[in-house]
């Protein structure tokens, strides 16, 4: 039946119906069919007799670019077609005795929704009177129980009206419960959520020698020229932080792109968003895109620290080091210093980020700091970035307290913005 005109008790239990079929060991497992089924079923309900478009899909649903083409692709169609499969498969099991059948017409992407009625004449199969009132007897149970189901929800969405202001909403919450960005994400984000591309995320991971069963260090190109190289190692940290980004940009429903830094190439780097995860000294790609230029991750030159990785402020302020330093080597590590670094990329309409610090839990600080939304409203207030304002290249130094191996505290301690010289 057509959805124009159904009332709430009507959605409720249709919406109801989706999540059964959603829960079902059919659709169990099918997470994209589960979200196709649920945005389809939000359109048909909330847009009655409109119908929805197979772009809209590939780009809403399944996260495709802005210049996909049904013509050239037919991956729409095809999950359609599976989940046509699915739903016949489901209503002829376990789904059998639903009060709602949800179908799914060929030619169209628009769901419909069939009422059961309950059947009170007797059968004649030789499955008798008791079978007959057993299963009339389920029949009630299942109206009786989506009733139920409709009330709570009616209920839930009165009481979620009273604490947000119902009638100041423009859309129906989404049936599959995923959360809200935060609008400071949102404002971070933006230029690397409204491009067509996903952006890559390029981690570290810095060239070793040696055997992991034996012991490994760090590459020295002079001395080791000749020595077996191993790429294929990373830190914990690196490990974490694109757990972090990938969390995000699923929040923000857009996808990353995830490459190790030995394997990107300056073809990568062009017409891209990238975003880098590690400092230059182990994500050694970073030497050759154009990066920041007054905080920059350096081997002291002199005194007692010679030789260790930190960030030289190239243009200290008042006040400022010359270094900003993290733990010495042979004691436990207790603090960090991590550069969070926006510029414009090779393109000038990209950008390129760079999270990195001294080592691989300053490196992890970083990326939490840009994913955590505390944090991410106080380095938006200190860049006097306003809501769903533009978010301009700066170069920012943060503190990072450590405690058994985990950064539990993070802190600005210098920016740098366009408008400084």
């Amino acid at each position: 039946m057509s959805v124009t005109g159904t009332s709430v008790e009507e959605r409720a239990r249709y919406l109801a119906g989706i999540e059964r079929l959603a829960a079902s060991h059919v659709l169990h497992g099918s997470e994209s069919l589960c979200k196709l089924l649920r945005y389809l079923a939000e359109h048909s309900l909330q847009n009655p007799g409109v119908p929805v478009k197979e772009y809209q899909i590939a780009t809403e649903v399944f996260g495709r670019p802005a210049d996909f083409d049904p013509h050239l692709d037919s991956a729409i169609r095809v999950q359609a077609g599976r989940l046509r499969v699915k739903l016949a498969e489901y209503y002829s099991s376990e789904g059998e005795e639903d009060p709602v059948l949800v179908e799914l017409p060929k030619g169209t992407y628009t769901l419909s929704f069939h009422p059961r009625l309950i059947n009170s004449k007797p059968r004649t199969d030789g499955g008798g009177q008791e079978k007959q009132g057993r299963k009339r007897a389920r029949h009630i149970l299942l109206y009786w129980s989506a009733g139920v189901l409709a009330l709570s929800i009616l209920l839930a969405a009165g009481v979620a009206a009273l604490v947000v202001g119902w009638e100041n909403r423009t859309h129906v919450t989404s049936l599959s419960a995923r959360p809200v960005a935060p609008a400071v994400f949102r404002t971070f984000w933006k230029g690397f959520v409204s491009r067509p591309a996903e952006p890559w995320v390029i981690f570290s991971n810095a060239a070793f020698i040696g055997r992991p069963e034996t012991g490994m260090r760090y590459r020295n190109p002079t001395s080791d020229s000749t020595s077996l190289i191993l790429d294929h190692y990373t830190g914990v940290g690196e490990v974490l932080a694109v757990h972090e980004l990938d969390r995000v940009f699923h929040l923000l429903n857009r996808e990353v792109r995830v490459k190790r830094g030995s394997l990107f190439s300056l073809d990568d780097a062009k017409n891209n968003d990238l975003i880098f995860v590690g400092s230059p000294a182990e994500n050694l790609s970073l030497r050759d895109i154009p990066m920041n230029q007054r905080f920059v991750f350096q081997r002291v030159d002199s005194g007692t620290r010679k030789g260790e990785l930190a960030v030289a402020n190239l243009h200290a302020k008042s006040g400022e080091p010359a270094y900003f330093i993290g733990s010495p080597p042979h004691v436990a590590l207790s603090e960090d210093y991590a550069v969070v670094a926006l510029t414009r990329g090779m393109n000038p309409t990209e950008s390129v980020l760079m999270l990195a610090g001294s080592t691989t839990i300053g490196t992890q600080a970083a990326v939490e700091y840009v994913c955590h939304e505390d944090s991410l409203a106080q380095l938006l207030s200190r860049l006097s970035v306003p809501p769903n304002g533009e978010l301009k290249p700066f170069e920012v130094v943060l503190h990072v307290r450590v405690a058994r191996g985990v950064p539990v505290e993070s802190e600005i301690v210098a920016v740098r913005t366009e408008e400084d010289n």
